[in-house]
Parts: structure tokens; C-alpha cells; sequence
């Protein structure tokens, strides 16, 4: 018997792991902006985008199209970064991520949506 599939669910997922992975980058890129982030915070932050991608992961295509939905919607370097990562075949963990490489990737291709209107072209 299959699992039923609540949409709201899926894209509260899609849009907390794209805001929660904007926290976490920023916060890495700029330390000092929130000195109440420390490293049990980010750690739970952390956490939390783990989660967040792993329902999605758990919702198979659905998460993978609701990821492409909302960056149809916001093309913006959350929803991006959501998008790739469903879209490979077996993810790094958060704290296993090349972040020079991650951003270099979503600078690259944050416009593509704009050229190509299919939301599957960033990947």
C-alpha cells in the first residue's frame, strides 16, 4: 500500500531546507552578523536542512518536482541549492560539501531558468 503524499508537507520541506541552507551559507559567509550562532545552533541548523532534504528524498519524484516548482517560482540560491541537491545520485551530508564548489555551481547557474524556462535545465 502506498504512503499517502500531502503536497502542503512536501513544499513546506522544499521551501525550509531553500530557507535554511540561505541561513547556514550566510552565516558562514559573514560569522560575525549573528554572534548567537554558535556551534550548537548551526549544528541544529544543520540538522534541521538534513532533514528537510531527506523528506524530500523520502518523497521521490514528488520532492524532486516540488523542488523544481518552488525555483520555477523563486529562482533564487535556496531553491537552487534544493534542487541540486535531489537532483544527484548520492548527496554529500551538509558538513561534507565543498562550499566554494557549491556556490561557484549556483552563481553559474542561478540565471538558467531565466534562458530556459524548464526548471530541470539548471541541473
Amino acid at each position: 500500500m502506498p504512503v499517502p503524499l500531502l503536497p502542503e508537507i512536501v513544499r513546506q520541506h522544499a521551501e525550509m531546507a531553500a530557507f535554511l541552507w540561505t541561513v547556514y551559507d550566510h552565516h558562514l559567509l559573514h560569522p560575525d552578523e549573528n554572534p548567537d550562532m554558535d556551534e550548537v545552533r548551526l549544528g541544529r541548523l544543520v540538522e534541521r536542512l538534513e532533514a528537510y532534504l531527506d523528506g524530500l528524498r523520502v518523497a521521490g519524484e514528488h520532492g524532486l518536482a516540488m523542488a523544481c516548482k518552488i525555483y520555477e517560482e523563486s529562482p533564487e540560491q535556496g531553491e537552487l541549492f534544493v534542487l541540486r541537491m535531489l537532483s544527484v545520485p548520492d548527496p554529500p551530508r551538509i558538513a561534507d560539501l565543498d562550499l566554494d564548489k557549491v556556490r561557484s555551481y549556483i552563481a553559474a547557474h542561478q540565471n538558467d531558468l531565466a534562458q530556459d524556462d524548464r526548471p530541470g535545465a539548471v541541473l
